[in-house]
């Protein structure tokens, strides 16, 4: 009567769970150790942009991939590009300067922060 109560599942997902936190603290390892190389990150990216590229134009298919991957793209980088607070919303006065010692002004701050774009 080993299977009555359902243990070996619960187990095997105890065991997923486990793997899969191993693997997340382990890409959050190499991710943080990435994170002053931000011109390395950028070289590599457009690298593998241009592999996939040449992939694509090799097999001479996955157009509908690749642009459905592009509009996705570019969604990310406009959203990387563009500000939090949108300046046409802003007072007709124009943009409010800090006038207590905590408020804090941020000239510039993204939509889309740099780690969730990539």
């Amino acid at each position: 009567m080993e299977g009555v109560g359902g243990d070996g599942t619960s187990t095997a997902t105890a065991a997923l769970n486990q793997r899969r936190h191993e693997v997340s603290k382990l890409f959050q390892y190499y991710l943080d150790k990435s994170t002053p190389h931000a011109l390395y990150r950028w070289i590599a990216t457009f690298l593998l942009m241009c592999l996939y590229a040449l992939r694509v134009y090799y097999i001479q298919g996955f157009y509908i991939v690749t642009y459905g991957l592009g509009i996705y793209i570019l969604n990310l980088l406009i959203g990387f590009l563009s500000p939090l607070v949108d300046p046409e919303l802003e007072p007709t006065d124009g943009p409010v300067l800090p006038t207590k010692g905590s408020d804090e002004f941020k000239p510039f701050i993204r939509r889309l922060p740099e780690f969730k774009f990539w």
